[in-house]
């Protein structure tokens, strides 16, 4: 099959288009027809080398944990999907191999759940990472409740805006860190929008003279001790970012593969709770340049690689598919 690859750490020059060997479907896993994935800072943080110490890396490495794509081909104890079902993943596993940036991935049941019909193969993609990294961390790590003021940084990326839909949807007020580009959209989430940099504790303090019940860090360095100055008596604190968060009395947050709790993300985005805002989109091939663009940073939503299957599928869709896989 067709896949990026890296054959050793480094810059995005390492990631290379061309064959890769087919994905094998193990016992508890599916084969997924990858019609999208999408781009995460994990991703060229894996690929440069800066988790290295918590994940093996088999080379060639193919990147990427997000997908949307059709069920193909099933594991031999697989009976929760059929072939042609559409789906959604964060397809993590323990080392670095076979990822999502290939025509083809093999994907553990527990990684998975039904695609959400109201959304387009990019933006079904775009919502497992983000989405479950904001369920996880306000649900599960600071167990926002209705009422409370949350603050969260970097409110337009894509784990920020997320967030910001989704503490709003459990009743939260969402004060929102962003650049003055990016309060209206953040506005448009339901947030309060500030801008970060020089000031801003200042400027929260302007919203929340009694302090914040929760920070949701994914900024890390001085953010921290900014979020830490800003809370309630009981206020609580978590980063994504910056394990640093610890000595601040808070708690730092590794999303899991959880296929509840993706179900649920999905039914909230059929709902019109979460939408995913994408913000560009590249073919496979120049999957290299989509990395450039998320590593600089300032992402509104989305980076999303594409196959395009429309060649050879027709007008027709999915609906040649034999199940028989790669």
């Amino acid at each position: 099959m067709k896949a990026i690859s890296y054959a050793r750490y480094g810059g995005p020059e390492t990631l290379a288009y061309g064959e890769v060997r087919d994905p094998k479907v193990g016992p508890d896993s599916v084969l997924v027809k990858v019609r999208a994935a999408a781009v995460n800072p994990v991703d060229w943080k894996c690929r440069e080398g800066y988790l290295d110490p918590i994940l093996d890396a088999v080379f060639p490495v193919v990147p990427g944990w997000d997908v949307s794509g059709v069920v193909v081909q099933l594991g031999v104890s697989v009976a929760e999907y059929t072939v042609g079902d559409e789906v959604i993943g964060y397809v993590r596993e323990d080392f670095l191999s076979r990822g999502t940036f290939a025509e083809y991935v093999a994907a553990p049941v527990r990684t998975l759940a039904r695609k959400p019909r109201n959304l387009g193969w990019e933006e079904a993609a775009g919502l497992p990472l983000v989405g479950l990294t904001a369920y996880q961390v306000l649900t599960k790590a600071l167990q926002v409740k209705r009422g409370e003021t949350v603050l969260v940084h970097a409110a337009a990326g894509g784990v920020g805006s997320i967030a910001v839909q989704l503490a709003r949807h459990l009743g939260a007020r969402v004060i929102g860190t962003a650049s003055e580009a990016n309060h209206d959209f953040v506005r448009s989430l339901g947030g309060e929008p500030v801008t970060y940099g020089e000031g801003l504790a200042e400027r929260v303090r302007g919203l929340a003279p009694e302090g914040v019940d929760a920070a949701f860090d994914t900024v890390g360095g001085d953010t921290l001790k900014v979020s830490a100055n800003l809370l309630a008596p009981e206020g609580r604190l978590v980063s994504i970012a910056d394990g640093d968060v610890v000595g601040y009395g808070g708690r730092y947050y590794w999303v899991r593969p959880d296929a509840e709790d993706l179900t649920r993300l999905a039914e909230l985005a059929e709902q019109g709770v979460v939408s995913v805002h994408v913000s560009e989109t590249f073919p496979l091939e120049r999957a290299a340049d989509a990395h450039r663009l998320n590593q600089e940073g300032r992402t509104r939503g989305k980076i999303v690689v594409t196959v395009d299957w429309d060649a050879e599928d027709g007008e027709d869709g999915e609906s040649g598919e034999s199940g028989e896989g790669a």
